[in-house]
């Protein structure tokens, strides 16, 4: 059997799983969808949202990228948080980066990778706006790490400014901005930041109401 015929293979035993744990699975997740939480992450492939969670399909809606990154000229982005919060009312958005980025740790060496160079010129805002933090580390790693939870802020305070999670709060809609990062090394979620969920949280020049 091919490598990818044993995904398919896989795919059909994990469908009867399901249906032999929870017959109506299925048939009730084809109805409709109404997650109450929007994850934007990175695409590594470590890095799966919805097992990290313990949450089934149809509970999670879930945005990947490489780093973790909220652009607001990003269209693909802009159109997931659009769709979660103004037409699956989401309830929380969590942005979650993850220690030992590639995506980090390549925006903080001095290489031409191509295409991904404009990707990541925005982790290296982060970085550079950050210096005198990421100065006082010397440990290579350490230095990777920080600027993994630095860039999960700096995207956590992207999603709080944009206009969509704005209107949200102008029109009263129960919304909450978090921030996380996820350890490969044991698995485990841990907190950045306080969450976001008014206006008020954000600076004067950002502030759209």
């Amino acid at each position: 059997m091919s490598d990818l015929e044993s995904l398919f293979a896989s795919n059909v035993k994990w469908a009867e799983d399901i249906k032999r744990k929870e017959p109506n699975f299925f048939s009730k997740l084809a109805e409709q969808q109404a997650p109450e939480y929007l994850w934007i992450g990175c695409s590594d492939s470590r890095v799966p949202a919805n097992q990290i969670v313990d949450l089934a399909p149809g509970e999670l809606f879930v945005h990947r990228n490489v780093a973790n990154v909220v652009i607001h000229t990003d269209l693909n982005c802009m159109t997931v948080l659009n769709y979660a919060v103004e037409f699956l009312k989401v309830k929380h958005v969590m942005v979650t980066g993850h220690y030992g980025c590639g995506g980090v740790k390549a925006a903080m060496e001095n290489h031409k990778l191509g295409l991904i160079d404009y990707w990541l010129r925005n982790i290296r805002d982060v970085y550079y706006k950050n210096k005198d933090i990421m100065d006082e580390l010397t440990d290579p790693n350490d230095r990777v790490n920080r600027l993994c939870e630095l860039n999960v802020v700096q995207q956590v305070e992207n999603v709080a400014r944009s206009n969509i999670v704005q209107n949200a709060w102008a029109r009263g809609q129960e919304l909450t901005i978090h921030g996380w990062i996820y350890d490969i090394h044991d698995g485990i979620l841990r907190k950045l930041m306080p969450p976001i969920d008014a206006v008020e949280q954000i600076p004067e020049q950002y502030r759209l109401y």
